[in-house]
């Protein structure tokens, strides 16, 4: 996430006061977390969170845990990621679901915030969990939202509920009826929002509220907006009492200062965290994997979760066949392209590999291009050609660069890329990688 990189890098220099020292005396813990607490500041955390937070650490780094340890610099970074933890709110906090369908989730925030998309980023995410989500047009002020709310509902196979310009009110009275009418058990109502907080967006609010009779209230912040991020956070818990938070736009350019301020300050917590511009680009907020990012511990467990979702048992089984057969065929090697794909950015699953901090391979050549180029080639082979490369002569190569925009020889580089990834998959059926053990990323990236 790029929110992350410049705290994780100053975080990162500031471990570098407690390194190669023996023992730590006070001082030295004191001087070190002063490094710390302007690494925070500078990412616009709210400045009570960090006058707390640097409070607890050096509380217990001045401990003996810490004191009397053989690498104090490993002790620090513990602490230091307990109490990111805690700061964050501890655990992942789910979305409430109500023991009467439907669940009603009222989706508030400002203008650009991203109100609207991840209304419909969340509704995907629980129909992909199995429930019958429904989307419902109340923002009637903001011109074409109503629309947009239908295209992005269309992208996310989940329909949507409107009546013009009507009464939000009476919509969502309306709203109701039809998704109990019709088995739809969770609605996310998709509020108007303003440029800034203001008393008739306050009202309306509230007595859209009180007519949907809301599980959750929660409500979308921008993340870019940092320490802004946080006072509007606090103004609508004030007056709407919200139960939670989703933080959009995580992997744009911003300091972090919101992710790290915004339980401490309204007691409530992150729920979900918008992280790119595609409809399946949202997940579950874990306090625990972020703090781990931002000290450039990876997080392995998200990385696992987005190899499940792409995970298909049968075809694996079938795969499995084939590399023992010894018959992985061209088309197969597409396949596992578009699942690798569908996990998201090859940069971004590299940023979650433990020792890589977050930004680290910003200049790294993870060309996103690359297996586009690789798929335009394959899929101008005929399928007699993906099942048997030795077909591919210099005319029918010829032919397959001028149909994929590419030219001979990345035509020639994609089919050597083709062999070495059957030749890794038979030494890994023969139990291992050979006497070398040592083969290239196959991928070209």
């Amino acid at each position: 996430m790029a929110m992350l990189e410049g705290l994780s890098s100053k975080l990162s220099e500031a471990f570098k006061k407690f390194r190669n020292k023996g023992k730590l005396t006070e001082a030295d813990v004191k001087a070190g977390m002063r490094e710390v607490k302007l690494a925070l500041l500078e990412a616009d955390v709210n400045f009570k969170v960090v006058k707390d937070f640097v409070k607890k650490v050096t509380d217990r780094a001045v401990g003996s845990e810490v004191l009397e340890s053989l690498l104090p610099e490993q002790q620090i970074i513990k602490i230091v990621n307990e109490e990111l933890v805690s700061l964050m709110g501890g655990t992942n906090s789910k979305l409430v679901i109500s023991p009467k369908p439907p669940t009603v989730v009222l989706m508030c925030g400002l203008q650009g915030a991203g109100k609207t998309t991840y209304s419909a980023k969340l509704a995907k995410m629980y129909k992909k969990q199995g429930k019958n989500p429904l989307l419902v047009a109340c923002d009637i002020y903001r011109p074409a939202a109503i629309k947009q709310l239908q295209i992005v509902g269309e992208q996310a196979g989940v329909p949507v509920f409107e009546r013009g310009t009507q009464d939000p009110e009476k919509t969502v009275k309306e709203a109701l009826s039809h998704a109990t009418k019709y088995g739809h058990d969770i609605v996310f109502v998709d509020t108007a929002g303003r440029l800034h907080i203001d008393e008739a967006l306050m009202d309306e609010l509230k007595r859209v509220k009180a007519a949907a009779d809301p599980t959750e209230i929660l409500l979308v912040v921008d993340a870019m907006t940092g320490q802004d991020a946080v006072n509007v956070a606090q103004s609508f818990n004030e007056q709407l009492e919200i139960t939670g938070v989703l933080l959009s736009k995580m992997d744009g350019d911003t300091r972090g200062g919101a992710a790290l301020s915004v339980r401490y300050v309204t007691g409530k917590p992150i729920k979900f965290i918008g992280t790119g511009e595609k409809i399946d680009n949202i997940e579950p907020f874990h306090p625990d994997r972020l703090a781990s990012r931002i000290l450039g511990m990876g997080d392995m467990l998200s990385l696992i979760e987005k190899a499940q979702e792409q995970f298909d048992e049968k075809k694996a089984l079938e795969l499995e066949q084939k590399i023992r057969k010894n018959t992985f065929t061209l088309e197969d090697y597409l396949d596992q392209l578009g699942q690798l794909k569908n996990m998201g950015s090859l940069e971004s699953l590299m940023d979650m590999m433990p020792g890589v901090k977050p930004g680290q391979l910003k200049d790294a050549k993870i060309d996103e291009k690359a297996m586009a180029h690789v798929e335009a080639i394959i899929l101008s082979m005929t399928p007699k050609e993906r099942n048997n490369p030795d077909l591919l002569n210099y005319s029918r190569k010829k032919r397959i660069a001028a149909g994929s925009g590419r030219s001979v020889e990345e035509v020639n580089r994609v089919l050597k890329q083709y062999d070495q990834i059957k030749q890794m998959m038979k030494q890994f059926t023969k139990g291992g990688f050979g006497k070398k053990g040592k083969f290239k990323m196959p991928f070209g990236f």
